[in-house]
């Protein structure tokens, strides 16, 4: 095994451990809300709120951090600030532990930013949408190990704050694999980046498409998280909201293989994100109006599917950006993902508004569904970065528009 490559393994790693810890502390809400003699549940989504606040915050602070303390270094902090959300075992109140959880949620914030100047850093632009690809899929996976091990991590190890422990206890150790493995390099590729290794907050936010790409997400982020924190209150869906969601977990692992081998084989990137994010949004919009069950979950595996075929593509595209260097690529995800996320908090909020005013939290999960059509509208806005290669007839060659 290469180095670059067991150095890939612990960043996923250590994001996908990030998520297994903040979805396990959802899937635990009654438990904690039950030891800290919490009621209501406008006081219980101060555990997920405050993640998405620091990952808000965070994402934009994680630029800054890098250039302070170098890839090295910027990445240790993260790591270690996933596992002090570890702290959260031992608070003696519900306000300490939501501190603990806002203190996760910023490690998780900068391990996701510095996920690109990494792979720009050690693999070349073959080697990209393979990398970029699992990448996409390290939040899905902790995910889906939450989904799969959380109850019985319960049952074994008697608490919540036992699997809370645990799971930062596997987080220390990847930390200490990335501190023997890995090493600092320049945000510059050569002295005539240098420009470009100074790219600055206020650069990126005068440059359209680093806008363009966190709208284009942040409707597809919106009903993603959707599926879990809107769908499951809906009673009137065809099939049991939890197999909806289990299955386009599932699906949208199948599709983050399938957009790999998208992005290798196919050069173009705006295509693929504009088609794959009109089906996802027709698939999800068939699967919350069915009233057959079959066709519900059959929808809900191919919107699944379509949610995570263009992740590769969104992700690969800002890296073929003409002088991209690791610098400069960190700012351009700091945006990325702050943007993204606070569009995300906004639009759950309205969700939440519109099933208060109509009393059908349905809705909420319809205007999901809607919001997540950001994918498809915002791609008119992207640049096309991917490059179709030369075709040789005869004796002349021609160039694919």
């Amino acid at each position: 095994m290469n180095k670059k490559h067991l150095i890939e393994i612990t960043i996923f790693l250590t994001y996908a451990l990030f998520a297994m810890s903040w979805v396990a502390g959802s899937i635990m809400t009654k438990d904690i809300m039950a030891f800290y003699d919490i009621d209501g549940m406008a006081a219980a989504t101060w555990m997920t709120n405050a993640i998405t606040i620091a990952k808000i915050i965070g994402n934009l602070a994680a630029a800054w951090l890098l250039v302070k303390m170098g890839p090295k270094k910027a990445f240790t902090i993260a790591s270690l600030l996933i596992v002090a959300g570890a702290i959260g075992a031992f608070a003696s109140n519900y306000p300490l532990y939501v501190f603990s959880r806002l203190v996760m949620g910023f490690g998780g914030a900068f391990a996701i930013v510095y996920f690109n100047p990494i792979v720009i850093k050690y693999f070349d632009a073959s080697e990209r949408p393979v990398i970029n690809g699992i990448n996409a899929a390290a939040f899905n996976m902790g995910n889906l190990l939450a989904l799969l091990f959380t109850g019985s991590l319960l049952a074994s190890l008697g608490n919540w704050q036992n699997v809370i422990l645990a799971i930062s206890a596997i987080s220390l150790a990847i930390l200490v694999i990335w501190w023997f493995v890995s090493d600092d390099f320049s945000l510059s590729n050569s002295s005539d980046n240098q420009q470009q290794a100074n790219y600055t907050l206020n650069d990126g936010m005068k440059e359209s498409v680093n806008w363009w790409l966190p709208i284009a997400y942040s409707g597809l982020l919106f009903c993603y998280i959707s599926v879990f924190a809107l769908f499951p209150l809906v009673p009137s869906f065809a099939a049991e909201a939890k197999y909806l969601s289990s299955i386009m977990i599932g699906a949208g692992m199948v599709g983050t293989m399938a957009g790999i081998l998208v992005a290798k084989r196919y050069p173009l990137r705006v295509p693929v994100i504009r088609y794959c994010g009109l089906a996802m949004t027709l698939f999800a919009a068939l699967m919350i109006t069915t009233s057959n069950p079959m066709v519900a979950y059959i929808a809900a595996f191919t919107a699944g599917f379509f949610m995570f075929v263009p992740m590769t593509a969104l992700i690969t595209l800002p890296q073929e950006l003409p002088n991209m260097t690791p610098g400069r690529i960190t700012v351009i995800f700091g945006m990325f993902w702050s943007i993204s996320y606070l569009i995300e908090t906004i639009l759950m909020y309205f969700a939440g508004v519109i099933a208060d005013m109509t009393g059908n939290i349905a809705y909420g999960a319809t205007f999901a569904v809607i919001c997540s059509s950001t994918f498809f509208l915002a791609s008119f806005f992207l640049p096309e970065t991917g490059k179709k290669e030369l075709v040789i007839t005869g004796p002349a060659s021609t160039k694919n528009a």
